[in-house]
């Protein structure tokens, strides 16, 4: 299994990155900030106004390390990686899956079994670890909602647009109590639904700075392996638009993001003051706020748990990593069906 490596995160405005040696060196103002040898290293996400030298690029480039470009609140803008890894036949094969609509109907309810399945474990939890929490009954009758849905997912012969309309069905019913997992600060940080382009209170803009981050990491993931991370399953394919890492995102959103938002609030490990309202209505984090939840998840990606399909104990933040080698090995025939993230 591959070793688990740091993610360089850079959001100091005005930061210049480039290359010494085989070492990543972050300056401001012309004063080193930072030296990190590349091979500690297996991504840089750049937030805003940071930049990097030609050379760095591809230096990265031919480390395998992939460079992301973000603006300073979040918002995907660029990516820059090195020559396609992996076996040709590997993404012949891949496209071939994602045009044949019984076989990409197949991958797609399995990843959407794992979402809803990972969401009702979410759920579950919150109910035994707040054994008087407000909300039981919402969050009880979400539970076996999210139950019924997974039955009607694993019926066969279900077309992806069936299967995508069970997913947004399973979706409303999680957020629909997602309020009730928050039980601290709720004044600041109550929900009432899912806002996504701007998100319009802070407990969306939290989920939506997760999701991003999970995006980076997905696709890095899929890149290694030699998969292609624009030809997805589930999501339709569109010009610049991460299908596959959006499909397997899905397994990961309430085990990764949403845990981690609601743990940082509940635990008042982030509060409503480190929030502020743009003139169009969104809600943004303050670099401060940006920095203490960069950190909890690079924590959080060094914790350990146990694979449901490996039985292997790995890091977290192998975990996508894991999951795209199972992908790969699916799809050259390897093992009869992919394995999803199933949560425990």
């Amino acid at each position: 299994m591959k070793r688990l490596l740091n993610t360089l995160y850079v959001t100091t405005q005005g930061a210049y990155l480039h290359k010494e040696g085989e070492t990543v060196v972050v300056t401001v103002d012309r004063e080193v900030r930072l030296r990190l040898p590349i091979l500690t290293v297996s991504g840089i996400v750049c937030f805003g106004n940071v930049t990097c030298s030609p050379f760095l690029l591809g230096f990265c480039g031919e480390k395998g390390v992939g460079v992301s470009f973000l603006t300073e609140h979040g918002r995907f803008l660029a990516r820059v990686c090195g020559p396609v890894s992996g076996n040709v036949l590997l993404r012949r094969r891949q496209y071939h899956v994602a045009d044949s609509p019984d076989a990409a109907a197949e991958l797609a309810a399995m990843v959407v079994v794992a979402k809803i399945s990972n969401c009702r474990t979410a759920l579950r939890r919150a109910l035994r670890d707040h054994a008087a929490m407000a909300g039981r009954e919402a969050l009880l009758s979400a539970a076996d909602r999210l139950d019924r849905l997974i039955e009607l997912v694993r019926r066969p012969g279900l077309d992806v647009d069936a299967v995508r309309g069970l997913e947004g069905e399973a979706a409303a019913a999680y957020f629909g109590a997602f309020d009730h997992l928050i039980v601290a600060q709720k004044e600041s940080f109550g929900f009432t639904a899912r806002s996504r382009r701007p998100p319009t209170d802070p407990m969306n803009a939290l989920l939506s700075f997760l999701y991003t981050l999970l995006v980076h990491d997905a696709t890095g993931a899929l890149e290694a392996v030699g998969l292609d991370p624009q030809v997805g399953f589930l999501h339709a394919m569109r010009p610049g638009r991460p299908s596959l890492a959006l499909d397997l995102l899905e397994e990961f959103r309430p085990v990764l993001a949403d845990r981690l938002a609601l743990s940082l609030v509940n635990l008042r490990q982030i509060q409503c003051g480190g929030f502020r309202k743009t003139e169009s209505g969104g809600v943004e984090m303050d670099d401060d706020t940006r920095k203490a939840l960069l950190t909890s998840y690079q924590k959080r990606k060094q914790e350990e748990i146990t694979h449901p399909f490996l039985n292997e104990t790995i890091p977290i933040g192998m975990l996508f990593h894991a999951q795209a080698l199972l992908l790969a090995r699916h799809l050259r025939g390897d093992i009869d069906a992919y394995p999803p993230f199933l949560w425990r």
